[in-house]
């Protein structure tokens, strides 16, 4: 079939002249020439257009160039694998094009005049990557020893050393003004941004090192907790994307995670034997489940009432129950066959399905009896089992690529669909198969309901996650969680020519022992018993493939989430992206943001209010908004400030009196944003309970004084009207009096007054 693709750039030119590999590229101030590192332990400085005397050959390291920088006047840097630093400059002889002759030949010069300068070594590690701050002639290199270098060009004086991992740093950049330096980890996964000046983190992040296993939503879908093969279990913000917490007790890979129906703990099921639950509002582990014998679980689930723990185990393919209050162990239930793959609580009654290898799901009532209710045999090992909403139906997947469902009240079949087709995935290095055969082994490993019940989302171990409707058995969409080539079953056709003698040439390991990575230079080999005689023949360079271990779809309905070999990947039908990447900007200052307030930018002027964190400017700010333009702000506000507004008109509430200036913020906010905030009540809970305080002090206030002002003039309503004064005598002054000597004066003085 015809390969349609949509080409938004245009080749330029290509540029050869490189044995090996290109690492590393950078561009020039003027965009007319950049330079290029290689394996080949040369840079080269091309130029975009053809010119005389190009390319440029910058020979001289004895590793792989890992950064290559073009400086000003005439100036280029150059550092190697092996902690080399090259400065090189160009001659003024050679403005003119050519080599300069002879005599610069001799001085060590190559073409177009450029001649290596100096050489610095900075006596660390294996240099990994490399960054440079033109503007202010800083060098930043990250080594295989987790520590990263900071150094003053063109001297390359060490200003700052520090250990920030315990394995290599992958890649570096330091931002627009050389104050921040982020670096990432891609063993570890690790995210860090670091200001160098005042030595403290700026943003600090690290997701699952080798991969996910599990996932699972917070019963109001703003929260997320995931279980992987590093042993550790991370909760997340869905807004956001951040993680905030990481439990590390686990010391074998984590197979099944689960959220309490009340939001404030998670369960997870590990292989080192235990079910442990940890608390989210003092984040510690509070309950360790274990069994009698050793044994590894591969399941868990919670009952409806968070009472009844029970975890399904790969070895001794038994079901184990446990009390959450008290941590005992109350049951146990023996009836299959094989490794107890997934495990289902009825949303409505304490009954418990289980799916097995054995080919079949089986039904528990963990209060009543012992032994299975009910049995749903099947014709291939069982992966997944998971109940509707309204605990009706059951759906279940097997290993031969059929869905089925099940009626969850008497037992019978309701329908089944064939999904070997569009679970299928794209080709492997290794396949010696057609895409025929590969369709009649491919399955789904995880399911879920959606919110309503009408749809499931179905994912194997394939690139596909496909959504079903479940009342017509028809695919609804499919969506790719990985394009990255690099992974397997991605490509969809092979090139053959990627074949040889030897096996695919992707799984050829070119690279030196210094090559690949830091384990080989920790490792040590001069113990008795730590190397092998021949070589170690077990080693094997291998390569990840795309698949989809789970997937969940989030109570809201909004969105679902899949833990795939890439990481967590949330799909929404809200298009509002939460993350503000401004948040990471220094240009914020209180000068700035009263110059937006005096050109009128008030939503500029309230953001960066807001990011200040100072609370005078931020009420400054506030109070000076117009009272017309609030319906516009509040409209346009990002959700990830719409807290720190609901709690701003709260402490202005009890302490402003301009009320109905408060009141239309309220409302523009809740009218306009009305839907995230319910979604996310547990988030915004607190601030509205707040709003809520003090708007009502107000309106105690204002109705007391209301009252009292309805009694005082009902009071002057019901007073006899006053008589014309006569004339001589001032009105209001009363009736007239006789006039009693200087006492009767002094009494009408007083009366007067």
């Amino acid at each position: 079939s015809l390969n349609r693709e949509f080409a938004p750039f245009v080749l330029h030119r290509t540029y050869t002249g490189h044995f090996d590999d290109v690492v590393c590229i950078d561009w020039a101030a003027d965009s007319e020439t950049f330079i290029t590192g290689s394996r080949d332990l040369t840079a080269k400085i091309y130029s975009l257009d053809p010119a005389p005397g190009f390319p440029v050959n910058l020979a001289g390291h004895k590793d792989t160039v890992v950064g290559a920088f073009l400086g000003e006047d005439g100036v280029a840097y150059t550092i190697s694998r092996d902690g080399c630093c090259v400065t090189w400059k160009r001659k003024d002889d050679a403005e003119g094009g050519g080599g300069g002759g002879a005599l610069s030949r001799k001085r060590g010069r190559t073409s177009m005049g450029w001649a290596l300068d100096t050489r610095h070594f900075f006596n660390q590690k294996k240099a990994q990557c490399a960054c440079i701050h033109k503007a202010s002639n800083l060098l930043v290199v990250g080594f295989s020893s987790g520590i990263f270098g900071l150094y003053e060009l063109p001297t390359c004086n060490a200003i700052h050393t520090l250990s920030i991992s315990t394995h290599k740093i992958s890649t570096v950049s330091v931002n627009s003004t050389g104050e921040w330096l982020a670096f990432g980890s891609e063993r570890l996964g690790q995210l860090l941004v670091w200001e160098w000046q005042s030595e403290t983190y700026v943003l600090k992040q690290q997701g699952h090192a080798h991969g996910m296993n599990a996932v699972a939503y917070s019963p109001n879908g703003s929260m997320q907790v995931t279980g992987g093969e590093d042993c550790k279990v991370k909760v997340w913000h869905t807004s956001t994307g951040f993680c905030f917490i990481t439990f590390i007790e686990h010391t074998a890979a984590v197979r099944a995670v689960e959220f309490m129906h009340k939001g404030n703990a998670v369960v997870s099921a590990s292989l080192d034997g235990t079910v442990r639950a940890f608390d989210l509002v003092r984040y510690r582990n509070f309950r360790t489940l274990t069994t009698p014998a050793p044994t590894q679980f591969i399941s868990v689930a919670l009952d409806p009432s968070d009472e009844i723990v029970c975890a399904g185990t790969q070895d001794s393919f038994e079901i184990f129950v446990w009390s959450m209050k008290t941590g005992r162990l109350l049951d146990v239930l023996s009836g299959h066959e094989g490794p107890v793959s997934c495990l289902s609580f009825n949303p409505l009654q304490p009954v418990l399905a289980s799916s097995s290898w054995d080919k079949t799901v089986k039904l528990w009532d963990v209060f009543e009896t012992k032994a299975a209710t009910q049995t749903f045999l099947h014709t291939s090992d069982v992966l997944c089992v998971t109940y509707r909403p309204d605990g009706k139906e059951l759906c279940s997947s097997s290993l031969d690529g059929h869905v089925y469902f099940w009626n969850a009240i008497d037992g019978k079949l309701k329908g089944s669909l064939e999904a070997r087709r569009d679970v299928v995935g794209g080709r492997k290095q290794q396949d010696k198969t057609s895409m025929a055969a590969q369709a009649a082994a491919s399955s789904f490993s995880t399911v879920c309901y959606s919110a309503d019940g009408t749809c499931i989302l179905a994912a194997g171990n394939t690139k596909w996650v496909c959504i079903y409707n479940v009342a017509r058995h028809i695919c609804v969409k499919k969506f790719s969680v990985s394009g990255n080539k690099s992974l397997d079953g991605v490509r969809d056709q092979l090139n053959s020519k990627r074949m040889t003698d030897a096996g695919p040439l992707d799984e050829i390991d070119h690279d030196s022992d210094d090559e690949r990575g830091d384990v080989l230079d920790r490792q040590d080999d001069s113990l008795p018993g730590a190397r092998r005689a021949g070589g170690d023949d077990g080693a094997r360079k291998l390569r990840l493939s795309a698949r989809t271990s789970c997937v969940r779809f989030s109570p809201t309905g909004r969105a679902w989430a899949a833990a795939t070999t890439e990481g967590l990947l949330i799909y929404s039908l809200d298009e509002v992206s939460a993350f503000d990447p401004l948040d990471l900007d220094i240009d914020v200052t209180p000068a700035r943001v009263f110059q937006c307030v005096e050109e009128e930018a008030w939503m500029d002027a309230l953001l960066m209010a807001m990011r200040l964190n100072e609370s005078a400017i931020l009420r400054s700010v506030y109070e000076r908004v117009p009272t017309e333009d609030i319906k516009l702000l509040t409209q346009q506000l990002p959700q990830i400030y719409i807290k720190r507004m609901l709690d701003l008109i709260a402490a202005q509430a009890t302490e402003s009196p301009h009320i109905e200036f408060h009141l239309k913020w309220a409302e523009g906010l809740l009218l306009n944003h009305g839907s995230h905030i319910m979604a996310e009540r547990s988030t915004y809970s607190a601030a509205l309970r707040s709003m809520h305080m003090g708007f009502s002090r107000q309106f105690g206030d204002v109705s007391r004084l209301c009252q009292n002002n309805h009694y005082a003039l009902a009071y002057l309503s019901l007073q006899p009207s006053e008589k014309v004064a006569p004339s001589g005598v001032a009105a209001g002054a009363g009736p007239a009096l006789p006039e009693v000597g200087a006492s009767g004066k002094a009494k009408k003085k007083e009366r007067d007054l």
